[in-house]
């Protein structure tokens, strides 16, 4: 077992590397030209927010090096899981809310689910409140028990943005999942509802990025995500 299994996943690696070599062949001309229409660089930082209700992917891009981000594209999620408010548990089949990061490590090229990447679900404030759950992506195939699902031409582009992003030189990129847009009209419909302080601290993610530009440096404690400039 200790010779084959090193060869079974040599294959596999080959095998995923010529399958993304072809879909950067077919798309990158494309990306680009749409990347150089708006003066964005491939392989520049990239950061990312989902909505739920809205059902939106929105990547962002950072124009230049330490300055803000400018809106891409906003992909239209395909299928999610579950309800409004955050994941709690292993099996609960909800999308996760909350901030996330990706490095290399999360990337899988080899998905069953066409190309995906794991959020890191649960997160240090979601284990400090005893939140269970594993492999939590955003993920082709447009089948969801718990992930967000895009089709697959979309995280096609999502992907090779992440992962130039990761080649040049981008430790990590963040994603950020919201239950909607989370304007003050919104906020106030969702006055009352079980989750309302909670969407109320993501609010404070939410407002830092409409403001700068940029991400928060997110930490936690016990009871809520703090924020920091990044």
């Amino acid at each position: 077992m200790l010779v084959i299994k090193p060869q079974l996943r040599a294959k596999t690696d080959e095998g995923a590397a010529l399958r993304i070599e072809k879909i950067r062949a077919g798309i990158l001309p494309v990306l680009q030209e749409e990347l150089s229409g708006k003066s964005l660089k491939f392989g520049a930082p990239v950061f990312m927010r989902v909505f739920k209700e809205e059902k939106v992917l929105e990547l962002w891009i950072e124009k230049e090096k330490g300055g803000k981000f400018e809106l891409f594209k906003s992909y239209p999620i395909c299928a999610y899981s579950g309800k409004l408010g955050p994941k709690l548990a292993e099996g609960d089949r909800q999308a996760p809310e909350g901030f996330y990061f990706v490095p290399r490590s999360r990337m899988n090229p080899n998905s069953r689910f066409h190309l995906s990447f794991n959020l890191g679900y649960p997160n240090a404030f979601e284990r400090a409140k005893g939140r269970t759950g594993s492999f939590l992506m955003i993920h082709g195939n447009c089948v969801s028990i718990g992930c967000y699902a895009m089709g697959d031409r979309q995280i096609e582009e999502i992907y090779l943005l992440a992962e130039a992003a990761l080649d040049g030189g981008q430790p990590f990129f963040r994603v950020h999942c919201f239950p909607f847009r989370m304007h003050p009209g919104r906020m106030e419909k969702a006055s009352g509802q079980q989750w309302h302080d909670f969407w109320c601290n993501l609010k404070q993610g939410y407002d830092y990025f409409e403001r700068l530009r940029r991400p928060p440096n997110i930490t936690s404690n016990a009871t809520e995500y703090l924020f920091g400039k990044s």
